[in-house]
This record gives structure tokens, sequence and C-alpha cells, in this order.
């Protein structure tokens, strides 16, 4: 498949397909990005971690592949195969692959207010 910033408009695509896994990897393919906000599908092979971080804004994550790991504030919470999760902006979160698993990624940066 051909690697470009973002996926083609107006064309249907294979969610699941976008992405490959690679082992000992994370790797991550930009689908949408905008000053707004950003839908990212992301795989990981398994033994990989994505190390703790924190977002100023939600973030929702959808699991299109396999079961991972998310700990949000020292809770660890198992997602499997079609489940999804709002991780609340400025929480501590981690993600392990105890499998290989994929999931997308979506961050819509409008409508706060501190």
């Amino acid at each position: 498949m051909d690697i470009k910033k973002q996926l083609e408009k107006a064309k249907a695509h294979i969610i699941i397909e976008i992405i490959e896994y690679v082992p000992n990897a994370v790797v991550s393919r930009t689908i949408i990005k905008k000053t707004t906000g950003n839908i990212t599908a992301t795989s990981m092979a398994t033994g990989e971690e994505l190390s703790e971080k924190t977002t100023p804004f939600d973030t929702y994550i959808q699991i299109i592949d396999g079961n991972a790991e998310v700990k949000i504030d020292d809770k660890s919470i198992l997602l499997k195969l079609g489940q999804g999760i709002i991780i609340p902006a400025h929480a501590k979160h981690s993600f392990t692959a105890n499998e290989q698993f994929k999931m997308i990624t979506t961050v819509i940066k409008s409508g706060y207010e501190e």
C-alpha cells in the first residue's frame, strides 16, 4: 500500500488493513490530521508498550484487532476487539500489548474551555 500522509479521500478502505504488524514495533498511520483533531491507526506487536503520557484533550480509543491493556490513572483495563474507551483529558495513560493489537485513536481538539 502506498503510504501517504493521510488516507485518500472519497475512497473506500478496510480499516484493519491500513496498517500492518511489524515484529518488535509500534507502527502508526495517520488517517486524518487537522488542527482541530486527528484520527490515527496504530498496531502494536506482542510485548510492546506505549509509555505513560498525558494529553490536554479527551482521546477515544477503539480496538479493531486483538486485545489491548490500557492503564488510565493507574487503573488497568482490558479492551477487547470492538470495544472502545474515552481517555479523559490530562489523565495519565499507557498501553501494553500482551498480544498484538490494532487500535484507532481519535482526538478532537475543539470545544474545550479551561
